[in-house]
Parts: C-alpha cells; structure tokens; sequence
C-alpha cells in the first residue's frame, strides 16, 4: 500500500524546519494534499552510564510549557556524524564527555508528519571536562537507575526520544 507523490511545494522554511504539503495519492486513487514537516539536521543523544546512575537534566520545555527530566540530546550541525553530535551535545548540556559510545538505534519519532531521524547512543563512563551551559537545563544530575526507572513510569521523563533512549539503554 504504497502512497504515489505526485509533487510537493514548500509552506514554510527556515534553518530549522520547512512546511511542505505533498499531493500525494492512495492505491485507491484518492488524492489529496498532506502535510509535511522536514528538520534539515538530524538529532543525537547520549544515555551515560556510570555504575548504577544515568547522566540526566532537568530541563523545562517552552513548546509543551512542561519540566521533565531527559538524556542530554540536540540537532546535528552540518558535517558532523550522529556520533561527534552525541559526544557535542552531552557536553555542552551536561559539561561531561561520554567513554566508548555504542549505537542504540535510530528512529523516526513521527514518520506520518516528520522526516527527522533520532540517533541514540549508550556510553558507559563520563568524564567530567567543564561547566554546562546554564541555558541549556536547569539540573545535570547523576541519578540512580531504579529513580530513572521510577521518572518513566510516573510521567517525570515527558520527552519522547529521552523516552526510547532511557528504555534501550535500560534493556541494553
């Protein structure tokens, strides 16, 4: 059951996403035009594990007015693997450099809307190299896993690829 695209034409764009409508058509031959956000970078975050505790920081969000604990994550830059993003974004949030990243996965948190692809990795060890950039979260703190086992379960982890990273990293 694979949709035909007969064409696409731009709403919206700007460094950080563009609005398409595709005039797309179903096996059926109804046509219609659907909506289309495309994220020109990709994202990446890290899972830090150190003995028993999870690197995490508390963080509100503006778009869902919402606090929430999550892993240390954000947009790739040009030129820069899902890897080297991982290790850049851990830093500057957390001020902790990520030992030995291993791949998790990857995967699209909204495939009917959104093209962007979410790379998460697992690091076991951390090694403290700065401070981290106050505007980036309000806590980085080193909690205990059964705590980050209790923040999935209560609601306390609201963010979606925090969700999906924590529950790999978990199982990993």
């Amino acid at each position: 059951m694979r949709w035909t695209v007969h064409g696409e034409r731009t709403l919206y764009q700007s460094d950080w996403l563009a609005l398409l409508l595709k005039d797309v058509e179903l096996p059926d031959g109804t046509r219609f035009e659907h909506h289309v956000v495309r994220m020109p970078r990709h994202a990446a975050a890290t899972v830090v594990r150190q003995g028993d505790e999870i690197l995490l920081i508390w963080r509100h969000r503006v778009v869902t007015d919402a606090w929430g604990w999550e892993v240390p994550a954000g947009r790739m830059e040009a030129g820069e693997s899902p890897e080297q993003a991982a290790i850049r974004e851990t830093v500057e949030e957390t001020g902790w450099r990520p030992r030995g990243l291993r791949p998790l996965g990857a995967f699209h948190p909204m495939p009917g809307a959104v093209d962007q692809t979410f790379h998460a990795f697992l690091a076991y060890g951390a090694d403290e190299v700065g401070e981290p950039d106050r505007m980036e979260a309000e806590l980085v703190e080193w909690v205990a896993a059964a705590d980050v086992r209790r923040f999935l379960r209560d609601g306390s982890v609201n963010d979606g690829f925090s969700l999906v990273a924590l529950h790999w990293a978990l199982e990993a």
